[in-house]
């Protein structure tokens, strides 16, 4: 066989969570997404009412951009599949099947590893069995440089602004996804790898240490306890230190969706406005060049590999 048929099975296959096309879907999105247990009645209404002050979810569309751009970069097909709504991971492997894909590196739109989240994605991708094709399955990749700089570029500009307009140095507040307690302490390294990932686009950016923190946003609304510190009790720390505002950089994502939208841009937002403080963001990374520079840099290490197996 030819070294171009071969190149031609070989492909990428990028994960993420999902997100419904409308609010009436989000009863079904959510039974999806909790394996489908109930969900209460007042957690769906919750949700709705998120996802209609904000119109709509962009994550599926800008996930598929990014994985357009990304097959631009390599040369190479790239599928997208979703672990919670359409299109399904399983849609995503039977194209692949029926392109005869026999090598695939999977990376999941989450760089930083949770059993709550990668962990998942990985059980998903072999849901119904195994897939047909050898697979590289990518654990994490919180701290590639490319990542880094895409991060540090977007906070650059951003904080910038912010600090002419408050006219003062304003602090940074880095977030990502809470995860249940539990998981952490069953040696998850997902705290971790979301600390180093701030810590790394500060460094990048030379912000002083004394002006930025960490926190965990989108605590889930189950019970149980989740990961803290909360970004309102961050907000309220800087507040107690005499800052006007807060500049938010959620370097937990990759492009804009409802944890975004809402939870920064309308909630946390008002919620610093009922302190009299001012709260800014980061732009998302949604169709950065350098995010497709990090993604085809892992697929690219990731190839040159020994053919994996799944």
């Amino acid at each position: 066989m030819s070294t171009v048929s071969n190149a031609k099975k070989k492909a990428v296959l990028l994960l993420a969570h999902g997100s419904p096309d409308s609010v009436d879907e989000i009863p079904e999105f959510l039974r999806q997404v909790t394996g489908g247990r109930p969900v209460p009645t007042r957690v769906i209404e919750e949700v709705q009412h998120r996802y209609g002050l904000i119109g709509r979810s962009p994550l599926t569309e800008l996930t598929v951009k990014q994985g357009e751009l990304l097959a631009r970069e390599l040369g190479l097909p790239v599928y997208v599949g979703m672990r919670n709504w359409k299109p399904f991971i399983a849609t995503a492997i039977d194209a692949m099947t029926a392109d005869q894909v026999s090598q695939a590196i999977v990376i999941c739109l989450a760089p930083h590893n949770s059993r709550t989240s990668v962990g998942l994605y990985r059980s998903a991708l072999s849901r119904n069995g195994q897939p047909p094709f050898g697979f590289d399955f990518v654990e994490s990749w919180h701290d590639h440089p490319r990542l880094i700089e895409a991060f540090a570029a977007k906070l650059q500009a951003g904080w910038e602004r912010a600090c002419r307009e408050a006219r003062a140095q304003v602090p940074v507040i880095f977030t990502a996804h809470s995860v249940p307690l539990s998981s952490v302490t069953e040696g998850d390294p997902y705290e971790t790898q979301t600390k180093e990932t701030a810590a790394l686009v500060a460094r990048t950016t030379s912000l002083p240490p004394s002006l930025w923190k960490f926190a965990f946003q989108s605590q889930g609304m189950s019970g149980g306890a989740w990961l803290g510190p909360t970004v309102e009790d961050t907000i309220l720390d800087w507040k107690r230190q005499g800052h006007p505002g807060v500049f938010i950089q959620p370097i937990g994502f990759l492009c804009d969706h409802v944890e975004v939208l809402y939870d920064i841009d309308i909630g946390f937002k008002q919620f610093a406005e009922q302190q009299g403080m001012r709260l800014w963001r980061a732009e998302s990374l949604n169709d950065s060049p350098l995010l497709t520079k990090a993604l085809a840099e892992i697929a690219r290490s990731r190839m040159t590999k020994s053919a994996p197996g799944p």
